[in-house]
């Protein structure tokens, strides 16, 4: 596929602090980034929710070094030459790069500021010892990507949140299905043992159209939804007004929306990505 095939997919991004995390006086504890790869041929989208509990207590950094991770382990993917090799460096070592360059990372934030005093005087005997042993607990984080090139693409995730697609016809679709393990505020996160083994992977090659949409959210936005009918139906909102009325009629709203999700139903943070093709190219 020449490098033309590329549909000229278009982005928009939201991040807001929870309503709960407002009463607390604790800070968004989400990131995302949005960036270019393969000299701007790809397009990679990224999200990460830090855990933001007593323990995690640097989850905000640890969110932030993941997205920061997530493109340059990603970028890798550019210098394989064939679908094939592409598809197995993705699901077989991507995991591994991933978590490996993640820790790395939090050795390196450690080294230049170690745990102070404050820092952990909050916690009880047993948490402490369990942070101080396993300092990679402090910076704990979950992980959401999506890399759209000419020829594939590529869904990682690792913990909860979610990725809804949407076909030109408004037909929805979860290109990652939901982890039935990950219940009430439990989930697989970057600081787990042996993280590489929780990280799911969907090569996809494009033989046909694309989606029309796609979104990636941290688990604050279904979480505000009472069913997966009302959250699928927001993406299909998204769509719907993208292709009728353009970006204008979402980019200016977007953090009322997502503010008012927050308020009226889960409390917690809410992030959000969207990538979508404009319809003249339908």
């Amino acid at each position: 596929m020449t490098d033309s095939a590329l549909p000229a997919w278009r982005t928009l991004r939201a991040s807001v602090r929870g309503a709960a995390h407002e009463r607390a006086g604790l800070p968004n504890q989400d990131a995302v980034r949005i960036v270019r790869l393969d000299a701007g041929r790809a397009l990679l989208v990224s999200l990460a929710d830090g855990h933001g509990s007593a323990k995690s207590f640097r989850s905000r950094s640890g969110a932030r070094l993941a997205v920061v991770v997530a493109q340059k382990v990603c970028g890798h993917l550019f210098k394989l030459d064939r679908p094939s090799q592409i598809k197995r460096w993705a699901e077989e070592q991507l995991p591994l790069e991933l978590v490996r360059h993640w820790l790395e990372g939090v050795n390196r934030s450690l080294q230049r500021q170690p745990f102070t005093s404050a820092e952990l005087e909050t916690l009880d005997t047993a948490a402490r010892q369990q942070v101080e042993s396993y300092p990679s607990l402090a910076y704990g984080s979950t992980l959401l990507a999506v890399v759209v090139a000419p020829g594939f693409i590529l869904y990682l995730q690792l913990g909860d949140g979610d990725f809804l697609t949407v076909s030109a016809e408004g037909e929805i679709t979860r290109p990652i299905p939901q982890d039935a393990r990950l219940i009430a505020n439990e989930t697989t996160s970057l600081c787990s043992p042996k993280a590489w083994n929780e990280v799911r992977v969907r090569f996809q090659t494009l033989a046909g159209a694309p989606p029309a949409l796609i979104l990636a959210a941290t688990d604050g936005y279904a979480n505000a939804y009472r069913d997966e009918a009302g959250f699928q139906q927001v993406a299909r909102d998204y769509w719907e007004l993208l292709r009728d009325e353009g970006e204008e009629a979402v980019r200016p709203h977007l953090k009322d929306w997502l503010n008012e999700a927050s308020q009226q139903g889960s409390g917690d943070d809410i992030t959000l990505g969207l990538l979508w093709r404009p319809v003249a190219q339908f």
